[in-house]
């Protein structure tokens, strides 16, 4: 099953292959791992050239494939308001490392429209807590920060309520029965899990840090 999963940049189909549920890497790990640093966005219905492309790549701005280290620093060079996004696909998902300001944050709509999805996870190190949101057909249909999610955006904030839910993360009325005080990497992890199951969403951490990929300068403005 290996094989068919592409980790290039080109937009040649890859295997649908799900998240750790078969024992892949799935999402849950960024929890617990202190270098998450990058923004992720992943696209469901186009290649990872046209998800650069709609981050809002440069045009004629190609470095070539880069790891994790370079990206960061290609990004501190870029002039204020641009990023490095490094593009791939996995599990049948186009996906962007956006290393630097992500681009992903405020074009997630853009990423999705003419009938594609797209996801974005932003962990937000200095402005905690880490944020989630979804959009589908050029519209943003949900969002909230890890550990707040009861606090909910989009225009249907209620979407993953029944699954939220179920993993005992909110109550049924969508208020938090946890204490403000509990650790919150259990209950990082645990939503994690629910948009790694709700979205089939994998990624191995080898291709968020180190992998060479095809990266693009990214405008966010």
């Amino acid at each position: 099953m290996g094989s068919a999963r592409r980790a290039g940049g080109g937009d040649t189909p890859a295997g649908d292959a799900p998240g750790g549920g078969d024992g892949g890497p799935g999402i849950q790990w960024l929890a617990g791992w202190d270098g998450w640093f990058a923004g992720l966005t992943f696209a469901r219905g186009i290649g990872p050239h046209q998800l650069a492309a709609r981050l809002g790549a440069a045009p004629g701005v190609h470095p070539g494939p880069m790891g994790g280290s370079a990206a960061w620093s290609m990004a501190a060079e870029t002039p204020d308001g641009d990023g490095v996004a490094r593009v791939g696909r996995w599990g049948g998902w186009s996906f962007a490392v956006e290393h630097g300001i992500p681009a992903g944050a405020d074009r997630l709509a853009e990423v999705s429209r003419a009938g594609a999805e797209a996801v974005h996870l932003d962990p937000q190190p200095d402005h905690p807590p880490k944020q989630f949101a979804y959009a589908r057909d050029g519209e943003l249909v949900c969002c909230f920060g890890l550990g707040e999610e009861c606090w909910r955006g989009g225009h249907r904030p209620d979407f993953l309520l029944p699954e939220l839910v179920a993993a005992r993360i909110l109550a049924p009325d969508g208020t938090c029965p946890h204490p403000d005080d509990e650790p919150c990497g259990p209950r990082e992890r645990l939503t994690l899990a629910v948009l790694e199951a709700r979205f089939a969403l994998s990624l191995p951490r080898h291709l968020v840090e180190d992998a060479p990929l095809p990266a693009f300068v990214t405008r966010t403005r």
